[in-house]
């Protein structure tokens, strides 16, 4: 087992493209949902008392999870894109909450929003167009 530690780069390879696909399952349906799914999702930010423009809110989430996971998956802006990815959690998992969930309800966003924080640290490992 203390040899693995040298795949670290291809540990978080398959961690990014394991939740960047898993994120696209979630983000396409909503980018081409249109105005009124843009609405729904969007409206979500009223919960932090922001209720102007819920469909351009919306259409940046849903922009947020496509686009987010596309660079996430090719290792590029890995650590903006995280960052993006994890407010858009953030908003998830605090709807969830607020509308009465509970944990089991906010999980899927909460482990989400941890694996995009931590990301966000780590970096986008050696296999990744970022890489320098």
């Amino acid at each position: 087992m203390k040899n693995l530690s040298k795949y670290r780069d291809l540990g978080i390879l398959i961690i990014r493209l394991g939740i960047g696909a898993m994120m696209l399952t979630h983000g396409v349906p909503k980018l081409l949902g249109g105005v009124d799914t843009w609405e729904k999702v969007g409206s979500s930010m009223g919960i932090f008392g922001i209720h102007f423009l819920p469909v351009v809110w919306g259409f940046l989430a849903a922009a947020t999870e496509t686009v987010g996971s596309i660079l996430l998956i090719l290792g590029l802006w890995t650590r903006p894109a995280c960052l993006l990815l994890a407010f858009t959690m953030l908003v998830a998992l605090s709807k969830h909450l607020a509308q009465g969930d509970g944990l089991s309800g906010a999980s899927h966003a909460i482990e989400f929003f941890c694996v995009y924080l931590g990301l966000l640290f780590i970096g986008p490992g050696k296999y990744s167009v970022d890489k320098r």
